[in-house]
């Protein structure tokens, strides 16, 4: 889909990377600011397999991929371009304007800042069965998934991201009174188990090694000793991995959790680069991805501001101060002393 046709030539003040709530909130900011702006998005959202969204005020159980056609079809009041491409590389000119950014399909745009709002991607267990049912019955976020589920048999696989994979079972016991936490390959200590039984989930051990289902929907958990647990829905936790290739490339710098870091208003720790959602935040929710675009975006126009302000003041010939002159021949005409009051 392209909105608007641009130049190769053309500087922009904004290419924003990626075209989910995060970078589509940015950019119908910078466009109402009537900036130039450019959305590249690759077109593979993470959450397409989800059929709804959630907690998200006034959008609530809204299809995630009409929440993006509504937002792509706003921009276009304000001459917002979108191009769905992939960019290949993003580097720095050393010279004002700063970034080149090239496309996979051939294009190459020129921009004085850019947002990278390229979220995540879920790295599953490799499990028979949860890739075909994942965000449909094999499910990452409680707040996201678990009121539709409600009463339910619910299940929860322990996982690479231990501390999460527990805060899921207890966390789920809000949402039904049938919790079931399969340990997988982790070491319950007994502290643990006395928390979880206090919680009312039970603790099923064993390995998991599939999961069974009937027309896209899970129907047990499968052990390795054969055993078959009836389960409606299972609750994973995912080792998350930002999208942030081209934030890495910049050398923008990384925390110890493994993402960019960034401050509150989304800028990396290279000038001209901001970061906005899941790429920099892997606890960012849809409303929350909004509102850092939205943040990032007030900043970005700020700092173009800013650069404004000193091109127009390197081009701008310094005024003359005529009265100062006036007031300084006078004196020289009298020796050196100002003569007031004639």
């Amino acid at each position: 889909m392209l909105m608007r046709t641009h130049t190769e030539t053309q500087v922009l003040d904004t290419v924003i990377v990626g075209g989910g709530a995060a970078g589509l909130s940015a950019a119908l900011v910078l466009g109402r600011a009537r900036r130039s702006v450019a959305v590249i998005d690759s077109g593979t959202p993470r959450n397409a397999p989800a059929a709804h969204m959630h907690g998200f005020l006034s959008r609530d159980g809204m299809a995630p991929g009409e929440l993006l056609t509504v937002g792509r079809s706003e921009l276009q009041t304000y001459g917002v371009e979108f191009t769905q491409d992939d960019v290949i590389d993003i580097s720095w000119r050393g010279i004002e304007p700063g970034f080149v950014l090239e496309l996979s399909g051939g294009t190459t745009l020129t921009a004085r800042t850019v947002l990278v709002a390229t979220g995540l991607r879920d790295s599953l267990p490799e499990i028979p069965g949860i890739q075909e049912l994942w965000g449909q019955s094999v499910l990452h976020c409680p707040y996201c998934h678990a009121y539709e589920i409600s009463d339910q048999p619910i299940g929860v696989l322990g996982g690479d991201v231990r501390e999460m994979s527990l805060h899921q079972a207890l966390l789920l016991r809000q949402w039904s009174s049938d919790v079931t936490f399969f340990p997988h390959h982790i070491s319950l200590t007994p502290e643990e188990r006395r928390r979880l039984a206090a919680r009312g989930v039970e603790v099923v051990d064993g390995q998991v090694t599939g999961v069974t289902s009937e027309h896209g929907e899970l129907k047990a958990i499968e052990l390795d000793n054969g055993q078959l647990v009836p389960r409606s829905a299972l609750f994973v936790a995912p080792r998350l991995v930002p999208n942030d290739g081209a934030l890495s490339q910049l050398g923008c710098h990384v925390g110890t959790n493994g993402f960019v870091t960034v401050d509150p208003s989304g800028a990396t720790s290279v000038p001209g680069i901001w970061g906005a959602g899941n790429v920099v935040d892997p606890r960012a929710q849809v409303i929350g991805a909004a509102a850092a675009g939205s943040t990032a975006a007030i900043a970005i126009n700020g700092y173009l501001v800013e650069q404004d302000v000193e091109s127009a003041l390197l081009t701008t010939a310094p005024e003359v101060d005529f009265s100062a002159t006036v007031e300084q021949r006078v004196c020289e005409m009298n020796g050196g002393s100002a003569l007031h009051g004639f």
